[in-house]
């Protein structure tokens, strides 16, 4: 969001017009259009009054970042998306019947680029250690095709629930199978194809792993 479309949006939700805001500062009401338009930028004495103005915190007014107003829990910049923590059963049917895991902690939030659907899961099990252990974090993108070697969430026929997995895709006479490889070898590979049937629900984008006490 540009710092034109912050003044706006403070205005409108302050449910001030353009020429209220001007008459504040004995300017124009074609100058407060042009900040908003990005045609012009205020400047800093003008922006600390325009943050007062607006009742928004200047940080979040010049830059995006930070919380829009002085208590906000959170504020998040363009390049920043919330990924909802499911179950493991939930990501195979989400976004279109499954909620947010009950009483999880609040989304995982992440600047890597993602679709709207994205979510994340919590590690449960040891199938993809050493990599990934218990408590771990993975956000998961059901928009991105995942290329051989990517980490992805799938279900094949013999699984219960989704798992994380490595995923190899090989070409074979009757067509492609996609290989769901854990990387603890404890745990079997999975393959779907058209005689095992499964699905691929989405592709690892990040993984978070936090410090153990």
């Amino acid at each position: 969001m540009s710092i034109g479309r912050r003044i706006a949006h403070a205005r409108k939700e302050a449910a001030l017009s353009q020429q209220a805001v001007a008459d504040r500062f004995a300017i124009s009401r074609a100058a407060v259009a042009q900040w908003e338009s990005g045609d012009t930028h205020p400047g800093m004495t003008k922006l600390e009054g325009l943050a007062q103005v607006l009742d928004v915190r200047l940080e979040w007014l010049a830059t995006g970042k930070g919380a829009k107003r002085t208590g906000d829990t959170a504020s998040f910049s363009e390049n920043q998306r919330t990924a909802p923590l499911l179950s493991w059963e939930a990501s195979a049917v989400w976004p279109s019947r499954a909620n947010p895991l009950g009483g999880a902690p609040p989304p995982l939030v992440t600047q890597a680029e993602t679709g709207a659907r994205v979510f994340a899961l919590a590690i449960e099990d040891e199938s993809m250690s050493p990599e990934f252990t218990p408590g771990d974090h993975v956000i998961v993108d059901p928009d991105v095709i995942p290329q051989a070697g990517d980490f992805v969430v799938a279900r094949s026929a013999d699984d219960d629930a989704p798992a994380l997995r490595l995923y190899r895709a090989l070409e074979r006479h009757d067509g492609e199978i996609a290989e769901l490889v854990p990387l603890n070898a404890a745990w079997p590979t999975r393959q779907i194809d058209r005689r095992q049937p499964g699905r691929l629900v989405g592709t690892m984008v990040e993984h978070r792993r936090y410090r153990r006490s």
